[in-house]
């Protein structure tokens, strides 16, 4: 466990210096400690609210972004699931229209078929299956992409934190035109 443990936080570096230079880094960690709110909530936040609004429009809308989605979506993170989406972004988009990479764009995908996102070939495993995306079918599949559906070509090793895993689902489903219902 140790060792997966060790290559997911190297796969985790890899891929958020990958998508920027040094200062990159450096704004997800100062919007880490107001998103905790496990201490200071009071005093922090309000500290260091003014500076986040002014230079990104997440924290901003934090208290908002997730408000409809059920639980554990509601109340997940919006800066930890931008953050942490970072090292999907190398492979998926998120926007309506917008390019497929690696791997598929992902907008519209709650409640569509897996493997039909057009104009991305699917491995043999993904047309084969038969279910519709959810937020748990995306949790399953991020804890162990392999474990889930054996056969697909995602090289990714899996996100193995529950919470992580909320707040990247919650992110993904308010990027990408998810509604409650």
């Amino acid at each position: 466990m140790t060792l997966r443990t060790s290559m997911i936080a190297i796969l985790l570096a890899a891929g958020l210096s990958a998508c920027g230079g040094s200062e990159e880094p450096a704004a997800p960690e100062a919007s880490t400690p107001p998103a905790d709110m496990d201490a200071d909530t009071a005093e922090t936040p309000a500290e260091t609210a003014p500076e986040e609004v002014e230079t990104a429009s997440g924290p901003a809308e934090e208290g908002t972004q997730f408000a409809g989605f059920p639980e554990p979506y509601a109340s997940a993170d919006y800066a930890t699931g931008k953050r942490l989406f970072m090292q999907c972004s190398s492979c998926h988009s998120l926007t309506e229209g917008g390019p497929t990479l690696l791997g598929p764009n992902l907008y519209g995908m709650f409640d569509r078929k897996v493997g039909e996102q057009e104009g991305f070939d699917y491995s043999k495993a993904l047309q084969d299956a038969d279910f519709e995306w959810t937020p748990e079918q995306l949790d399953q599949w991020l804890a162990s992409p392999r474990n889930f559906l054996p056969g697909n070509r995602m090289s990714f090793a899996g996100v193995p934190r529950e919470d992580q895993r909320a707040a990247i689902i919650a992110y993904v489903m308010s990027e990408t035109g998810y509604t409650p219902g």
